[in-house]
Order: structure tokens, then C-alpha cells, then sequence
């Protein structure tokens, strides 16, 4: 029977540190999808305005966050800033920064097009009652985009989950670089640990991710 690794995944306390780097990717998406959503939806409500500069600006950063890959964005902010500017940062610190970045202008696209399905004449019921701008998006049209926006959040969270697999290439130490590090480890002695072990890696992502697919699915079904 061929070595799948199993042996290995509960020797000693690698289940327990393979886990634990499940975690640091977990806390990474969701410590970046705190401050990109927020951040996402004042750029939603931005990149509708009908000033010029702003939606120069706003075009340009979710152009750039489009086409740059998460990779280059990883390595632009840990490698390529902390040695032009001479600063101290943390390979995890990095990663959130990047993936708040990417977020923000993702969460930005969402809102962008939410609002956008919102009639014309709901602007201008509110503007004939006298509302301000920022008054007729607080009370009337933001109410009536949450509802839409909710589920494909949560997308956004499962997919930042997802994605924060590439921060290993800066040297944060997630599931995937642990599990590295076990199988190199037990080379000698178990030489094929590799499909068991990244099987379990494709389990945990899988159950960490599955739940939060279905509430979206929900939602988005008992809101449609």
C-alpha cells in the first residue's frame, strides 16, 4: 500500500502546527476583508460620483489592481518598498496591506455596480424632500443596495481566503509553508507524505471555505 502520509499528518504535532498556519492565512483574509469592505464601499460610492478627478483616480487604481497579479502586489509591498524606504516590515503585516488594497478596489467594483442599478428617480424623490447627497445615500439608496451586497461579500471573504495561499511566497508561515516544511522533514523517510499532506491542506481549505459559500448562496437566494 502506497505511504499517503497519513502517518506523518498525525505524528508528533503536525496536525496541530498545520492547523495553526490554517489559522495565520484565516487571520490574514479576515482581518483584510475587515478593512477592505468598508474601505470598498466608500469607493463604490466614489467611483459614482460625476466629478472627473475622482473617477480618473478611481479607474486607475481598480485598473492597476486588476491587471497586477496578488503575487507581484505581495512582492511590490514587502520586497520593493522596505528596501527603498529603509522601513521594517512584517511579511504578514505585507500581506494585509496588499490583500486590504485588493479588497477595497474588488468591494469597490461591487458597489459600484450595485448602485448603479439603483433608478434614477430614487435620487430625485430624495432630492425633492430636500435631502443632501450624502443624506439620499445614507438613507434611500444605501438601504437598498445591502441586500445584494451582503452575499457577494461573503464571496469576497471566501476568495481572499483562498488566495492568501500566495502569501507563503513572502515567508508568511500558513498551512501551505508548514506543510512544506513537514514533508521536506520526513523526505527520507516517507517520501510519497506529499499527496496525503496537501490532501489534507485541500480539506481544510475546503471546510474552512464551504460554509461561508453556502450562507452566501443562501442569502442570495431568500434576497433575490
Amino acid at each position: 500500500m502506497p505511504d499517503l502520509g497519513i502517518e506523518v499528518l498525525f505524528a508528533g504535532r503536525n496536525m496541530a502546527r498545520m492547523l495553526g498556519g490554517l489559522w495565520v492565512a484565516l487571520r490574514i483574509s479576515l482581518v483584510s476583508a475587515a478593512l477592505g469592505i468598508p474601505s470598498g464601499i466608500l469607493l463604490g460610492v466614489v467611483m459614482r460620483m460625476k466629478n472627473p478627478v475622482t473617477k480618473i483616480l478611481t479607474r486607475l487604481y481598480l485598473e492597476v489592481v486588476r491587471i497586477l497579479p496578488q503575487l507581484v502586489l505581495l512582492f511590490l509591498v514587502f520586497f520593493g518598498t522596505t528596501r527603498m524606504f529603509g522601513w521594517n516590515l512584517e511579511a504578514e503585516t505585507a500581506a494585509i496591506i496588499v490583500f486590504t488594497f485588493w479588497g477595497t478596489a474588488e468591494m469597490g467594483d461591487l458597489v459600484r455596480g450595485a448602485l448603479a442599478g439603483i433608478p434614477a428617480h430614487q435620487y430625485e424623490s430624495g432630492a425633492a424632500l430636500g435631502l443632501t447627497m450624502p443624506q439620499i445615500y445614507r438613507f434611500i439608496v444605501i438601504p437598498q443596495t445591502l441586500r445584494r451586497l451582503i452575499p457577494l461579500s461573503i464571496n469576497l471573504v471566501t476568495r481572499m481566503i483562498k488566495t492568501t495561499s500566495l502569501v507563503m511566497m513572502i515567508g508568511v508561515v500558513e498551512v501551505l509553508k508548514v506543510t512544506q516544511q513537514i514533508i521536506e522533514a520526513n523526505r527520507v523517510a516517507h517520501p510519497q507524505a506529499a499527496f496525503g499532506l496537501y490532501g489534507a491542506v485541500f480539506v481544510f481549505y475546503f471546510l474552512a471555505c464551504w460554509p461561508i459559500s453556502l450562507l452566501a448562496g443562501y442569502l442570495e437566494k431568500k434576497w433575490s
